[in-house]
């Protein structure tokens, strides 16, 4: 390659990493996600009418709710990627699920974002999922935005919203807009940074708002909005200037800050200026961190990372898609690559963009987009493709479970499917599978954060694999990996109330009843080293049914 040619390659990465956002939403369930997901989508163009999730009647269904399952019951259950171009931008939206059943998928969602946004319901601030997901965030120090959402309902005070991020997450608020009252009151609010006022009017369901701007020094704003709702939201604004935080955007960067912002999904209040902000001062695609050290976004050579598996996106192909996650150089249709883990050279013939269930083949890619790759099962969670120098990125941890049953298959003649669908879906980490330490039990155990999750895959196999399953309770709550190996059980000799099992990976796991099991052996072998977490995977083969 001619030097020339070179430094155009190197000038169109510089322009398509400096144009590239990617955020992914973390909210509790039922906090507004789906809904804020389908409204930026809107704003960004990619949809002309926004659908809502418990779809009645001639509603549409949301976009990036594609599952039969994920319609039935009006929540999403899988991870999907969004791209839209909004004011000459790309951005790449990762929707996660909210139920906390699902939290794993959402855990190595956040592994490929460079940004989240929190979604709080106005009416509830923090809750146990949103401050789950938030120190996955803070781990990987992940930048956080806040979207304080149904702004138009009964809610809490708004400074007391605030006050709750700063104490419970030790994460510094800074208010970019203030609402001018709150439920059947909300008329709009102040960017603090201009002084100007927006105000909305309540849109037809699914259209974009109208927003007129206004100096808040306007005359004319007094016959729009109540005195007393103004000089309410004036007073509060001078009291949080008074405060004296300041925005920092490398503070924001580092996930000490966090950038609030007020509206109402549903109504449309308060998106665009979420959506205009956040291209301001998000965090561009950045470095990740690879065996040898950071990898550098404008690293001329190709590199990502399977982040998800999703298997029969498409129930009329049954084909399975390896989601990877661009980290660096310009990736291309057709290319070859180097696979870290096998070291097999891999040509890349049908790449495809994803937005929901939709696909179209894509030309190119660059740092902070995801592409989809047809997975014929050389592909696991966490698994490196790069050309030039190699480069391994670090692998996707596991969580422990806390629920684990048997799965029985009743009906021998049907064990091949059976084998196929427990592989495929374990592939794909719609739940962590266990192995009995005696080879006489074939039966795989599942281990999953929640009982929807075991629901989810009976459904599945059924649907989608044609298998009849039963499940079997083991009464155990609690997983730890043996931090040292098998080496370091056999050191320890014969231990109680616990049950060992391998994983997929053939590393040991400890069962227990319940916390008081575990404590009672962290006692007796205080050297018997056990994490919450599985050890980091790469390079390594897992185990097949």
């Amino acid at each position: 390659m001619s030097t020339e040619s070179a430094l155009q390659d190197g000038r169109e990465l510089l322009e398509a990493v400096a144009r590239r956002r990617n955020f992914a939403i973390i909210s509790h369930p039922d906090a507004g996600k789906t809904t804020l997901t389908e409204k930026l989508l809107l704003y960004g163009g990619a949809i002309q009418q926004a659908g809502a999730v418990k779809a009645r009647g001639e509603q549409r269904k949301v976009t990036s709710d594609w599952m039969e399952l994920e319609k039935q019951r009006g929540i999403s259950i899988t991870s999907t990627v969004l791209q839209f171009d909004y004011t000459g931008n790309t951005i790449n939206l990762l929707d996660t699920p909210g139920h906390q059943d699902f939290s794993e998928d959402t855990y190595r969602t956040l592994a490929a974002a460079d940004n989240a946004v929190m979604l709080e319901d106005a009416a509830k601030g923090l809750e146990p999922q949103t401050r789950k997901l938030f120190e996955v965030c803070r781990m990987r120090q992940i930048p956080i935005f806040t979207f304080i959402n149904k702004m138009d309902r009964p809610g809490r005070d708004p400074l007391s919203l605030l006050d709750e991020i700063e104490s419970e997450l030790e994460l510094t608020p800074w208010a970019v807009n203030w609402p001018i009252g709150s439920g059947e009151q909300f008329r709009g609010v102040i960017d603090r940074r201009t002084r100007e006022v927006i105000l909305f009017s309540r849109a037809e369901r699914g259209r974009q708002s109208e927003e007129r701007h206004l100096s808040l020094d306007d005359p004319e704003l007094l016959d729009l909005v109540e005195v007393d709702l103004l000089e309410q939201a004036v007073e509060e604004l001078d009291l949080l200037e008074a405060a004296g935080a300041e925005l920092d955007l490398e503070l924001v960067h580092a996930g000490e800050l966090t950038p609030v912002f007020f509206g109402s999904a549903m109504t449309n209040f308060g998106v665009r200026p979420f959506l205009n902000a956040f291209m301001e001062m998000a965090q561009k695609p950045v470095a990740r961190n690879g065996h040898d050290g950071p990898v550098d976004p404008l690293r001329p050579d190709f590199s990502g990372f399977v982040f998800k598996l999703q298997a029969n996106m498409d129930p009329r192909h049954r084909d399975r898609v390896a989601f990877v996650r661009v980290c660096s150089g310009r990736f291309e249709k057709d290319m070859t690559v180097r696979h870290a883990r096998t070291g097999k050279a891999i040509r890349l013939s049908r790449p495809q963009k994803l937005f929901g269930q939709d696909r179209a083949v894509v030309e190119d890619a660059y740092p902070g987009d995801v592409i989809g790759l047809n997975n014929p099962g050389m592909f696991s969670i966490g698994d490196t493709l790069y050309t030039g120098t190699k480069v391994e990125y670090e692998g996707i941890p596991c969580f422990s479970p806390e629920i684990f049953s048997w799965l029985r298959n009743p009906n021998p003649s049907a064990f091949k499917n059976f084998r196929k669908g427990v592989n495929e879906l374990r592939e794909e980490g719609a739940v962590q599978i266990l192995y009995d330490t005696d080879e006489s039990k074939r039966d795989p155990i599942l281990a999953a954060v929640g009982q929807l999750q075991l629901e989810v895959v009976q459904h599945r196999l059924q649907n989608e694999y044609g298998v009849e399953t039963r499940l079997e309770p083991l009464g155990f709550q609690v997983a730890r990996w043996v931090t040292g190996g098998w080496s370091a059980l056999d050191q320890v000799g014969r231990i109680f109330n616990c049950k060992t099992v391998r994983d997929a990976w053939n590393r040991p796991v400890l069962l227990f009843k319940n916390d008081w099991n575990l404590n009672q052996l962290n006692e007796e072998h205080p050297d018997l080293a056990l994490s919450a977490v599985a050890p980091v995977v790469s390079g390594v083969e897992p185990i097949s049914l």
